[in-house]
């Protein structure tokens, strides 16, 4: 079990973990996940993304807060416990969707508080001086009642789980999306380390890794569906907002004086050509690691695979992320992508440039 929790501005469910008990000291989550995905308000005023009170086993208060100046504070209470957090908002967010994710681990004694911009690819994390455990109580009225608690109209959906959810560079395709190998197509969720794909520009590389994660299907990471013959699809494909196309063609060219252009998916949403898909609650995506960030082809279309950057050089960015438990010597470096990524107007003007 994973994802425990999920409540967005429609409504919610809580699962209860079985390992948890309906008395005594197991009525409380010692390790877990809380995630909180929300804009920032344009009128620069706090904001209370998520306050509860602690009802066991005894009076508390659990708080996060975006404060102008002040960028994102959390304060964990119970009795004469405090724990605290503070990261800072670097540059102007005020347009930007933000992810934050509350983990810890009380029998560990360790938890940690990061932000991470999807339309950025920004990821920063703090450690907090203590860490409790949530109860879970408060967490089932929060996710399954939707009472007893304080959100801002601002924020998208609330999620629980009881795992430490990796932060970082996520996949973006879901299982079933075609993938050229050196045998033919295949889908993502079925290729594997070792096997061959054949890139955008015709070369043959393998694979050095395979990742996966399931996450809400909220907010920013809500599939969105590719529709063919729209981008050079031979099929419809469904993929995250995150992942990025490569795009070329005399239109780019004329357009953005590049030979080719990264688009996010999410900026090609019209209804007609790329919707937001309908599903369950939750939604697993895969992921191809590449030596040199290689582009693929999924579908006739040509897709960024994933991209770590330099990675490799920071031991505590890789244990945090779904790279965790790799051998980091031999996680390549990528350089950083030589297309330019498309500002949602111009990913918008392109698109209807080419539906025209």
């Amino acid at each position: 079990m994973s994802w425990i929790g999920l409540r967005d501005s429609h409504d919610g469910w809580f699962k209860l973990d079985p390992r948890l008990t309906e008395t005594g000291a197991d009525r409380v989550l010692h390790r877990g996940s809380l995630v909180v995905e929300t804009r920032i308000s344009a009128q620069a005023r706090p904001q209370t993304l998520l306050a509860f009170r602690r009802t066991w086993p005894m009076p508390g208060l659990f708080t996060i807060q975006a404060l102008p100046q002040g960028g994102i504070v959390l304060v964990d209470a119970q009795g004469d416990d405090i724990c605290h957090a503070t990261l800072p908002l670097a540059g102007d967010v005020r347009l930007d969707i933000l992810r934050l994710t509350y983990s810890w681990d009380s029998a560990e004694g360790w938890a940690r508080l990061t932000l991470e911009r999807p339309e950025t690819d920004q990821v920063e994390s703090v450690a907090l001086n203590a860490t409790l455990p949530l109860p879970v109580d408060d967490l089932n009225a929060i996710f399954a009642h939707g009472c007893n608690f304080e959100v801002d109209e601002e924020v998208v959906f609330l999620a629980l789980s009881n795992q430490i959810e990796p932060v970082g560079p996520l996949p973006a395709l879901t299982a079933q999306v075609p993938i050229l190998t050196d045998r033919g197509e295949r889908p993502a969720g079925e290729i594997r380390r070792g096997d061959v794909v054949v890139t955008d520009e015709g070369q043959r590389v393998p694979v050095l890794q395979v990742v996966k994660r399931t996450v809400p299907a909220r907010g920013s990471f809500r599939p969105i569906r590719l529709r063919a013959p729209y981008f050079k699809l031979t099929k419809d494909i469904v993929v995250s907002p995150q992942q990025r196309l490569v795009m070329h063609g005399s239109e780019v060219e004329y357009m953005f004086g590049r030979e080719a252009v990264l688009v996010p998916a999410r900026h090609l949403v019209n209804d007609r050509s790329a919707f937001q898909a309908k599903g369950p609650d939750l939604v697993t995506y895969h992921h191809l690691l590449l030596p040199g960030h290689e582009a693929v082809l999924a579908a006739g279309c040509a897709l960024e695979s994933l991209y770590i950057g330099r990675m490799r050089r920071k031991p505590e960015a890789i244990a945090a992320s779904i790279l965790a438990g790799f051998d980091r010597n031999r996680l390549p470096e990528h350089a950083k992508p030589v297309w330019p990524v498309l500002k949602p107007f111009e990913a918008v003007t392109l698109a209807t440039s080419r539906a025209a």
